[in-house]
């Protein structure tokens, strides 16, 4: 499968999803099946409809093409992040602030500790903090290899 630049395919999806009062969350390139498989995942206030995705869909297929960012044959799939939303950017964590989240950092925060889990408490100046319980870490949102939502029942 040929190497795809992700960054570029957000540059093309973002204002069409944008254009819809849609959020792009991430986008997924990969194969399954023998298949190259598109993943876009957008989000917005009030979630996410079925109508809403076919709708980003339609919009996006024409801008791909026309971008040339995808040399071959590819399934394009448009969806919700889901309840364990991925968390990518400072303003994902400010707007779940009070919910719970799971965060990995690429490098030990206060020693060797890269694995949190608790409520995220707030976030500013680059940090988000995270209550784990016993105590809360600040956790520089450049230095989160992933994060996501965890949901509550």
């Amino acid at each position: 499968m040929k190497v795809i630049d992700l960054q570029t395919l957000k540059t093309v999806i973002e204002p069409v999803a944008q254009s819809r009062g849609y959020e792009l969350v991430d986008v997924e390139w990969k194969t399954e099946q023998g298949q190259a498989v598109l993943r876009v995942f957008v989000d917005r206030e009030g979630g996410v409809s079925l109508d809403g995705c076919a709708e980003i869909s339609r919009d996006l297929s024409p801008a791909l093409d026309v971008s040339d960012a995808i040399p071959s044959a590819y399934t394009l799939e448009v969806s919700s992040p889901g309840l364990n939303r991925p968390l990518t950017k400072e303003s994902d964590f400010r707007r779940f602030v009070g919910k719970r989240a799971r965060i990995r950092t690429r490098h030990g925060v206060e020693g060797d500790r890269r694995n949190f889990s608790g409520r995220l408490v707030a976030t500013s100046e680059g940090k988000v903090k995270i209550d784990v319980g016993d105590r809360t870490f600040e956790v520089p949102v450049d230095d989160v290899e992933k994060a996501n939502l965890v949901y509550e029942f």
